[in-house]
């Protein structure tokens, strides 16, 4: 059949019945079968002729007219046909060019133009004979846009097909979106002359681009999605909005099971029950028909291009039901002579309502644009298919999925999956399983985290396989390169499809991949090795008071002694009678001399007697206040001196990160490319900051490639180690030498990982949880963490004292006594040149006797020297002490 053969229909009209004829101009490629808007063209006109309810007296007849695709001037030549044959209306054609040309005939006669396809409007339009069903698509374009703002997209690639020349026009809205909202759009284009979409897609997978907006036909969408299929990009990490509205229509058949995540719209309302049936009809008749090729539709659907000219055709019928006196006249495109009645006919079909296959149609009184319809959201899910919500222009999206029970159906889209998982090797986290037997796969491993691992295996159902990080890391940004590395990498690029380990989380790397909610809680903390406890010296008693306090109290013992003295010298009750047998003597003593004093002041801090008791009430009072005094000091030092000698002090350098910060000298530092570095490499607080600073400055020398070569350094040199409060908790248990210094630095969380928008996540989380209230998470670090435990601190409580606790003591006496000893020499040598020269003989004869006698210890007596001569009575009143005084009114004696 010659593509630009004219088909021309007519039916008979009966008696007494008016007839209308409609015109309609369809594109076909190469002799092939009738389209489905043609078809639909038929069925509708059939549909309304035949039921009658419709038009009860009018008959419509129809003229179709065939032409080549992008022949323009083959469709103006048609249309002319039409037009002069008399037609009410002319649907199509559906491409640009031609339809633009056929646009031009319609205004210039003053006859409707019927469009199912989208048209780019300028706004200066003038078509004012020209209605088109096809939803505006700058309302679609806002549908799109808030689809991806319900998704939370912040990254979209947006690919076009450019066949028609107005793809980027279609989607105005969604373009500018980034200048008004925080999404990074990319664009990409189709190929023009081939279907072959496989080196786009090549470069969309290298460019990790996993949220992609297709703008194409459903022929190119099927071509698409098979080549995705075949590149491995129908994944779950994937998701694809398609902004045809017939992927309804697609054959969904090999992407049900694939995990991918695919949306778009439907704006033919199959939930209707005549709808429904509608499209039965349809699907007899069209089954009867031989499908068109490479077309990617289900055999027997009604496409949307369909179902809108089916409405379009019943829009007409309900602007020719409400026209009255309207005829149809023969029109010539050479006389420029327009319909007398189209303008009255273009404003009936404007005015119309109808409730068809694809919902309400209303119409832009201005313009002709169809801007108020519904659409169907729809989703790929295992069973084909599904509505998950709504859109209209008034009230936007409405997402109505009902989400089953996530506790009894959370295991679907995890079940029987094969996940790699990444991991790092850390204690107890993970750890190589000690046997005597080679280990393979999974079996290699044990740990906390593998032990969560085969939890959530066992409620969602998957598989895993266990991989170490190839480059050992956990994962931080060079922020020289923008490059990541660790596990955080292997995430982004889908190496991974889950990340469990002691993996922090935070900010930077909440932008790049996605986290399940916390497993565990924890902060960072020093760790150091424990001090040595200070083994105490000899003089240690000497510690309860300070130097001064031991200064202080000699100067006040000096200085009381000095006012005692000077008190009782003046005081007259002071002095007294030295020989209370002889109340006649004239000579009284004073027995406060400057060295009994001091002797007083040492007996009484001493908390002994000294046999001087004051007499005078001034001296009294002097000795009081001393005596209160040494109550204080003696009871303080008694109560501290417990406290020093019976507790050995643990006394560490450092006490905090502060202590750390303000100090050079001990070396500090963190797992390079860790979460800890992070935080002190961001941190704001001047004192981080600082210690930042420092462990920059020396970073060869403080940062340690992994928390083993840290918790070493720790141990045997003077290192203090900032890490995970968990993991220090763990060592503390296994090694006694090591402790934790000061509380925690930070606040922060364990999670699992997954690859940014994975649909893993929210399964994971909802199966930690689960894990947390049925207390499984805290048996397992118990599990983990409870060692053998070090030996519990000696007991604060009084034990008795050794020699190294107060052998000082014993040197104190020792050294008294010699001392002593030395001093009673030097007054046997003092007293023996006394007695030489009383007694008028040699030192040496004097020296003998004394120790003579001094060596008789049974005797209690001795000869008191005697001098030579008799001595004057005069001369011995007048030889009275330092200490006697005569007494006043006695005679000088003769």
């Amino acid at each position: 059949m010659n593509p630009s053969q004219e088909l021309t229909f007519s039916c008979p009209v009966a008696e007494g019945e008016e007839g209308k004829d409609a015109g309609g101009i369809f594109e076909s490629i190469e002799s092939g079968p009738s389209g489905a808007e043609e078809l639909a063209f038929k069925f509708a006109l059939n549909t309304i002729n035949r039921n009658r309810t419709l038009l009860q007296n009018t008959t419509l007849t129809y003229d179709i007219q065939r032409i080549n695709i992008f022949d323009s001037f083959e469709a103006s030549r048609k249309a002319c046909d039409q037009l002069s044959l008399g037609v009410a209306a002319i649907f199509g054609p559906s491409h640009s060019s031609s339809a633009n040309a056929v646009q031009s005939i319609c205004n210039a006669l003053g006859v409707p133009h019927v469009q199912t396809k989208w048209k780019h409007q300028v706004s200066d339009n003038r078509d004012s004979y020209f209605v088109s069903l096809y939803p505006d698509f700058s309302s679609l374009s806002r549908a799109i846009l808030d689809l991806v703002h319900f998704f939370k997209w912040r990254t979209v690639t947006v690919v076009y097909d450019d066949s028609t020349g107005t793809g980027l026009i279609r989607l105005q809205e969604l373009i500018k979106a980034p200048s008004r909202y925080n999404i990074r759009l990319k664009i990409r284009q189709l190929p023009t002359e081939t279907k072959d979409a496989k080196p786009l897609l090549k470069e969309m997978k290298k460019a990790k681009e996993f949220h992609v907006i297709f703008d194409c036909g459903h022929e190119m969408a099927a071509w698409i999605l098979k080549q995705a299929l075949a590149m491995g990009m129908m994944t779950e990490y994937y998701h694809y909005i398609f902004t045809t509205l017939d992927l309804f229509a697609l054959d969904m058949e090999p992407y049900r099971y694939s995990g991918v995540n695919m949306t778009g719209f439907r704006i033919l309302n199959t939930e209707n029950s005549q709808v429904s049936s509608i499209i039965e009809k349809w699907s007899m008749e069209r089954l009867q028909a031989p499908p068109k090729p490479d077309s990617g539709l289900l055999d027997g659907f009604m496409t949307t291009d369909a179902a809108l000219m089916y409405d379009a055709v019943h829009v007409v019928a309900v602007a020719v039901q409400q026209s009255q006196q309207i005829t149809v006249s023969s029109l010539q495109c050479n006389r420029h002579k327009p319909w007398r009645f189209g303008g009255r006919f273009i404003s009936l079909i404007k005015e119309a309502h109808w409730d068809g296959l694809t919902g309400r149609v209303l119409f832009n009184k201005t313009n002709g644009l169809r801007t108020d319809f519904d659409l169907d959201v729809i989703s790929l899910k295992e069973d084909g298919l599904e509505k998950i919500g709504t859109w209209d222009p008034p009230s936007g999206l409405n997402m109505t999925e009902s989400h089953r029970s996530k506790t009894s159906n959370i295991t679907d889209s995890l079940a029987n999956k094969s996940l790699r998982v990444s991991t790092i090797l850390e204690e107890p986290y993970v750890m190589f399983k000690k046997s005597d037997k080679p280990l393979y796969g999974n079996d290699r491993f044990e740990g906390y985290c593998i032990d969560l691992l085969r939890e959530l295996s066992g409620i969602l159902g998957f598989h895993y396989e266990l991989r170490l990080v190839e480059d050992g890391k956990y994962g931080a940004l060079d922020e020289s390169t923008g490059q990541w590395n660790g596990m955080v990498r292997e995430l982004m690029d889908h190496k991974a499809d889950l990340a469990v380990s002691p993996l922090a989380i935070t900010y930077v790397r909440e932008k790049v991949i996605d986290f399940s909610k916390p497993y565990m809680t924890l902060g960072i903390s020093i760790l150091y090795r424990k001090p040595n406890g200070t083994n105490p010296g000899v003089f240690s008693f000497l510690n309860p008071l300070s130097p001064d306090i031991w200064m202080y109290i000699l100067l006040a013992c000096l200085g009381v002694s000095c006012v005692l003295f000077v008190i009782a010298r003046f005081s007259p009750y002071e002095w007294y009678n030295p020989h209370p047998c002889n109340p006649d003597s004239d000579v009284v003593e004073n027995n406060f001399t400057l060295l009994n004093s001091f002797w007083f002041g040492v007996g009484a801090l001493m908390q002994q007697g000294s046999e001087l008791m004051p007499k005078a009430l001034s001296t009294r009072i002097v000795g009081g206040i001393w005596w209160f005094f040494t109550l204080i000091i003696i009871s303080s030092y008694t109560a501290n001196l417990a406290a020093f000698l019976t507790v050995e002090r643990m006394e560490s350098p450092i006490d905090s990160a502060d202590d750390l910060a303000k100090q050079t000298k001990i070396l500090y530092g963190v797992v390079e490319d860790g979460a800890t570095m992070t935080f002190f490499k961001k941190t704001k607080i001047s004192t981080y900051d600082k210690m930042w600073e420092f462990m920059n400055s020396r970073r060869q020398s403080v940062m340690v490639k992994n928390v083993d070569e840290g918790i070493q350094r720790a141990l045997t040199s003077d290192y203090a180690f900032l890490m995970e409060s968990t993991t220090i908790e763990f060592v503390t248990q296994r090694n006694c030498n090591l402790t934790q210094v000061g509380g925690l630095i930070d606040s922060r969380a364990y999670g699992v990982g997954t690859p940014m928008g994975s649909p893993y996540r929210d399964k994971i989380t909802i199966a930690i949880l689960q894990l947390q209230e049925e207390g499984k998470l805290h048996m397992m670090k118990e599990k983990w963490w409870r060692g053998n435990g070090c030996p519990e601190e000696e007991s604060k409580e009084a034990s008795a004292l050794g020699v190294q606790n107060i052998g000082g003591i014993f040197i104190v006496l020792a050294a008294g006594l010699v001392l002593s000893v030395f001093v009673a020499v030097g007054e046997v040598i003092y007293k023996s040149n006394q007695n030489a020269q009383l007694e008028k003989r040699s030192f040496c004869s004097a020296m003998m006797d004394e120790l003579r006698v001094s060596l008789k210890c049974q005797r209690r007596l001795k000869q008191k020297p005697q001098p030579p001569v008799i001595v004057k009575t005069e001369e011995v009143i007048n030889m009275h002490t330092f200490n006697d005084r005569r007494l006043p009114g006695k005679e000088t004696m003769a």
